[in-house]
């Protein structure tokens, strides 16, 4: 089979199934988590007109299928960041950036053989909502305990 059509029918398969969640309920924060446009965005997107190479997004899309059981089951927090972000937020029925609070919660499940990390996004008291889902981890000796780190990612939440 030819890769791109390949990855044509995985994309296509997993925005099906994506649009069809919705929202799942979620035990860590007793409430409703989001499955929105932004979430989806984020998997193809690294930001505005900028696609993820094309095995970054197929990893993520071929497992995005996981983030509702998992999200729908967890109920421990692994990672945790807040900060100040330039978000495109309705003000007086208008669309503006603005700088607000945003919370990014990190959670790892291991599904068999796959290790994947859901993170979910959630700006000023706004609903949680699904961000990223990233595929497995490396793992990294420390150079000067010779300690083996898991590694999941080289930058922040939001650019994950």
């Amino acid at each position: 089979m030819d890769p791109l059509q390949h990855f044509e029918e995985i994309k296509q398969a997993a925005e099906t199934n994506y649009k069809a969640v919705g929202e799942v309920f979620c035990p860590y924060f007793d409430k409703q988590v989001g499955f929105n446009a932004k979430g989806l965005d984020h998997i193809k997107m690294k930001g505005w007109n900028k696609a993820r190479v094309m095995s970054d997004q197929y990893l993520r899309l071929k497992f995005l299928r996981l983030a509702p059981l998992i999200i729908g089951k967890t109920g421990t927090l692994q990672e945790f960041t807040e900060r100040k972000n330039f978000e495109r937020v309705q003000i007086n029925s208008r669309w503006e950036h603005r700088a607000v609070l945003v919370r990014y919660y990190g959670f790892v499940a291991i599904v068999g053989k796959l290790r994947v990390k859901i993170v979910l996004k959630q700006v000023e008291e706004g609903r949680p909502y699904f961000w990223s889902i990233i595929p497995f981890w490396k793992t990294k000796a420390d150079p000067i305990t010779g300690e083996i780190k898991k590694i999941f990612h080289d930058g922040d939440l939001e650019n994950q």
